[in-house]
């Protein structure tokens, strides 16, 4: 028992030794040994220098330790973390010369963390909506296409959202949702795999439940029989024409 508890004080020992040399360091040699750290790739350790002086309000490294903490943040794929100091960045330095960085970084954070379409998209949206402000405030930045570019990707990960909450009605045979969905789906107009997709779809709900839809229906693009492999159903109605003759 002796034994055990000499030992556990040499561990608190060398531990405070630490902790006091490091508490030693003056700003400046933090911020070196962090921004070192930084480019040698070992953000989690850069991420304890750049908080530590991020704390200390006064420094005249404050605002550059906070962006680099985020950015450090970012680095190691917490998205969270890095957006919440991003937005600590804003609201502490809001005239910063490097502020739009961290409007643009917001924006791609959320966009990091949003997840797959079959799952919720309140990332995905926010990130359109952080995006969106980046360019109204930074209208001639370098980065705009860029920004446009996360828009138009963000934006069609809640059309594939659309397109696979009509399917999953469509496979519960809740028909009615289906069609909302679907037709949701074509009226944005893309001309890519979804947009063949569904009205394949809407066909088939069309089949499975008697109605007459010919007049409102959009054609099947080609009846491409590579997109009916794609689509890959479990179960079409009864009796449905996968590529009918009349493609209006």
């Amino acid at each position: 028992m002796r034994r055990y508890l000499s030992f556990l004080m040499l561990i608190l020992l060398a531990f405070g030794a630490c902790s006091k040399n490091r508490s030693e360091l003056t700003t400046a040699e933090k911020l070196a040994l962090a921004d070192e750290l930084y480019a040698n790739k070992k953000y989690s350790k850069a991420a304890v220098y750049y908080d530590e002086i991020s704390f200390e309000r006064k420094s005249a490294s404050t605002a550059y330790a906070t962006l680099r903490l985020a950015d450090s943040y970012f680095a190691i794929n917490k998205f969270t973390d890095a957006r919440l100091k991003y937005q600590q960045f804003i609201d502490g330095f809001p005239d910063h010369q490097n502020v739009s960085d961290a409007y643009f970084r917001i924006g791609q954070a959320l966009f990091e963390d949003s997840l797959k379409p079959d799952y919720d998209q309140d990332e995905t949206v926010s990130a359109i909506e952080a995006f969106r402000n980046f360019i109204d405030r930074f209208p001639n930045d370098s980065r705009f296409a860029q920004a446009v570019e996360y828009i138009r990707r963000a934006q069609y990960k809640l059309i594939e959202k659309k397109y696979q909450n009509g399917y999953i009605y469509y496979k519960m045979k809740d028909y009615s949702a289906a069609l909302m969905y679907f037709d949701e789906v074509i009226a944005l107009g893309n001309t890519d795999s979804l947009d063949k997709k569904s009205p394949l779809l809407l066909r088939a709900v069309a089949f499975a439940t008697g109605q007459s839809r010919r007049q409102r229906l959009p054609p099947i693009k080609g009846c491409n029989p590579a997109i009916r492999g794609q689509m890959n159903p479990e179960s079409w109605p009864k009796g449905f024409n996968k590529c009918p003759i009349e493609i209006s």
